[in-house]
């Protein structure tokens, strides 16, 4: 705030009498008062200016070291002004209900004013196959919802709240240190401004009652373990008609039978024979769909892999699908007939004729 001239500011000569400052106050808060001037940032910008400068004038020893040493003189003993329209209204409400009556005053402002509920946390687990198809699972959850009976009122039928006698229905209690203005909750009724002395049977006069809600929640594809997911308005329901919190759900992927996850990558190991290594073949594939034929290529070793392109998981945020990853595993026979074991010599004897034709020509080669 610019620091203008107070007597300026009321309208008021420096001499002015206290039932002056007063009524001219009382003129301008009128005018300026923000319940006539919703939204209108210069309208409140101009009752907080008139409303320091009437805390100032009013009070004796204040105008006294103002007159004195200005503005600076009342920062230096700690005088800061108000912080914000509801400080105005917690300060003065005895002086609003005088001029304009409760309903239209400061007073009313913070009665019963509406509060937002809390948001709730809840763990989920889920499988893989959820994920993957973004299933829609039912899921329990325990809250607190609006009291039908008295639509969140916390009142009985046909009762009306009672102001609070402690802070005469501003929900604060102020007091006052010298220069220093220190604003409480109000300890009677909590904030609220009113004590409900005929309570709702249903809620007890809480406006809330606590209830189990089954819920269907729809996960997303791709989601990966140990991410949250936020559901809007499924929290805990407001206090006096404030809206309701948010629901947080953090997600725990079961791991699969035969699919591992790598990212948005699946991993299947795939095991086969060595002579299917060797020469090759043609395999029926699961994925997380259908079962699908891959032709294996000749010569794969073992813990070689093959891609199958977007049979992966769906990236939960860009929708970029990943792959199927086939690891194969080379299983060696133990439980040979005599057959086997003849053919297995015969191509056994044929790899070490190759072998040594391999050292031969090496060695001649180092011999030159």
């Amino acid at each position: 705030m610019n620091e203008k001239d107070y007597y300026q500011i009321l309208g008021v000569s420096r001499n002015a009498s206290q039932e002056e400052i007063k009524k001219a106050y009382r003129r301008l808060a009128r005018k300026y008062h923000p319940d006539l001037h919703q939204g209108d940032k210069e309208a409140e910008e101009r009752f907080k200016q008139i409303s320091e400068a009437y805390e100032v004038l009013s009070d004796p020893e204040k105008r006294a070291i103002y007159d004195a040493r200005g503005h600076r003189g009342l920062h230096e003993r700690g005088y800061e002004g108000f912080s914000d329209v509801e400080d105005i209204f917690s300060t003065f409400s005895d002086i609003f209900e005088e001029f304009f009556g409760i309903r239209f005053g400061g007073g009313s402002r913070q009665r019963r004013r509406p509060r937002r509920g809390a948001d709730l946390s809840y763990e989920i687990t889920v499988s893989l196959e959820d994920v993957y198809f973004s299933r829609e699972i039912p899921f329990e959850i325990e809250r607190y919802e609006e009291c039908a009976a008295c639509q969140g009122t916390g009142l009985a039928p046909g009762a009306t709240p009672q102001y609070c006698p402690t802070c005469k229905g501003r929900g604060h209690v102020v007091h006052s240190e010298g220069f220093f203005r220190l604003s409480t909750t109000c300890p009677t009724c909590h904030g609220a401004g009113t004590l409900i002395t005929d309570p709702c049977p249903a809620c007890k006069g809480e406006g809330r009652v606590r209830k189990k809600k089954k819920l269907k929640i729809r996960i997303p594809a791709g989601i990966e373990d140990g991410a949250v997911i936020k559901i809007a308005g499924e929290g805990e329901a407001g206090i006096f008609g404030g809206p309701p919190g948010d629901l947080y759900l953090k997600v725990h992927v079961l791991e699969h039978e035969i699919f591992k996850r790598e990212g948005q990558n699946l991993v299947l190991e795939v095991p086969i024979s060595v002579i299917d290594a060797i020469l090759g073949t043609e395999l029926e594939i699961p994925t997380m769909e259908e079962e699908v034929k891959v032709k294996i290529p000749p010569g794969v070793q073992p813990d070689d892999t093959l891609a199958l392109e977007e049979k992966g998981l769906p990236d939960w945020r860009s929708g970029k699908r990943g792959d199927l990853i086939l690891r194969f595993k080379v299983e060696i026979p133990k439980d040979l007939t005599r057959r086997q074991v003849e053919l297995l010599k015969e191509f056994q004897e044929i790899e070490k004729e190759k072998r040594q034709g391999f050292f031969k020509k090496l060695w001649k080669s180092v011999k030159k």
